[in-house]
């Protein structure tokens, strides 16, 4: 019920935006993210989002990354800038659902790759 969009290919240094748009019932009533996960580890944090506008970022991305949410459209957005190889990964969307019956929801991953 995820759908992300804007991964691809960019040289080290570059940017790029992704969109994960998500249904008005979950977008509404969840923490908004952002996870990743490159060949041969495991899926890690990268930023999530709450209604009110609080954020946290891993400590990896913090001055490289913004989240950020837009409830007309009910999509979150991860801007990526100063990109790394080391940010090589799919990017998946995740959606924790506060309100009753509590849930998680995933989108199908998106493809970033940095070049050097």
């Amino acid at each position: 019920q995820l759908v992300e969009s804007g991964g691809g290919l960019v040289q080290a240094g570059g940017s790029l935006r992704l969109s994960c748009a998500a249904p008005g019932s979950i977008f509404r009533v969840s923490v908004m993210g952002w996870y990743r996960q490159a060949p041969g580890k495991q899926r890690e944090l990268v930023a999530t989002i709450i209604s009110g506008g609080s954020t946290n970022y891993a400590d990896s991305v913090r001055v490289r990354f913004t989240i950020s949410r837009d409830s007309a459209k009910n999509t979150v957005y991860l801007q990526m800038t100063s990109l790394k190889p080391e940010d090589t990964a799919v990017y998946y969307c995740n959606a924790h659902r506060l309100a009753w019956p509590p849930d998680v929801y995933w989108g199908q991953g998106t493809q970033v790759t940095v070049t050097s």
